[in-house]
């Protein structure tokens, strides 16, 4: 119940927080001869982080303008991370009106636990992959648009006698919540494979089940009770032997199998 409910939501948490960032920075480059200096310098970039097509002007504080670009490519990472999270929403909600409208049809020749858990297992291992891999391509992408790092890029900041400045840095708390998002994903369908498991029969199957009492109780009568009754006719059988003037020849047995000698027990031996 709990994946029905939070997986959808963690996932447009995760997808909506990356895909749909903007952010941007702003530097100012101070010349000496303050008729060609830049006081505000706004880069924008946003998703899907193609830092190298962001481009912007500075000056070079010698009566020109030179055209700058950001550092670095980090969209394969973002994009794998996004749609990852798209899929995920999209199988939830299938799952979702499986669960509720279709539940025979799920349980129909187990193919639907089946498929269910194999693809929470791949889903599983796709949030890890994926947030592991956009972690690491958030790390670069905040080292690219660091205003010190940019400013490094600019000819003018590279003489002592022109002073540039970081004005702004930019906001990154909803990338670093995606990738929080992205390991709760992996927590939560990770989570759910033992749930789906159950529900594939596998487990019910290999477990072992006590030995049938039941099933052991006639057996045990027949060791049991069936020497008594064996000994027990045969005695009486002899008794009524003796009453009828037949001396009988089988005495008492003893613990070790022999036949002890007896009295008379006949009826016509006592006369």
């Amino acid at each position: 119940m709990c994946m029905v409910i939070f997986a959808p939501l963690f996932a447009i948490f995760a997808f909506a927080t990356c895909g749909g960032y903007s952010g941007g920075l702003r530097l100012s480059v101070d010349c000496a001869n303050k008729t060609q200096s830049d006081l505000s310098i706004d880069i924008a970039f946003a998703y899907p982080f193609r830092l190298y097509q962001v481009n912007f002007d500075a000056p070079t504080c010698e009566g020109k303008r030179e055209k700058l670009s950001l550092i670095g490519d980090f969209s394969s990472s973002a994009e794998f991370f996004v749609t990852i999270a798209v899929f995920a929403f999209l199988y939830s909600l299938a799952a979702t009106v499986v669960y509720i409208f279709f539940q025979n049809k799920y349980r129909e020749n187990n193919r639907g636990p089946l498929i269910d858990f194999i693809v929470t297992v791949v889903f599983s291992f796709l949030w890890l992959v994926g947030s592991s891999a956009w972690a690491k391509g958030l790390s670069d992408v905040k080292v690219a648009t660091d205003p010190d790092e940019v400013l490094l890029l600019m000819s003018a900041c590279k003489q002592q006698s022109n002073k540039c400045l970081p004005l702004r840095s930019p906001v990154m708390s909803s990338l670093n919540t995606s990738v929080v998002f992205g390991y709760l994903n992996f927590i939560l369908w990770a989570g759910n494979i033992w749930f789906v498991f159950k529900e594939t029969g596998w487990h019910s199957s290999g477990t072992r089940y006590p030995p049938d009492t039941m099933g052991k109780q006639p057996s045990s009568y027949n060791q049991g009770g069936y020497n008594q009754d064996s000994f027990g006719p045969s005695s009486g059988y002899n008794q009524q032997g003796g009453s009828f003037g037949q001396q009988t020849t089988y005495g008492q047995v003893d613990e070790f199998g022999q036949q002890q000698p007896s009295g008379p027990t006949s009826f016509a031996n006592q006369i």
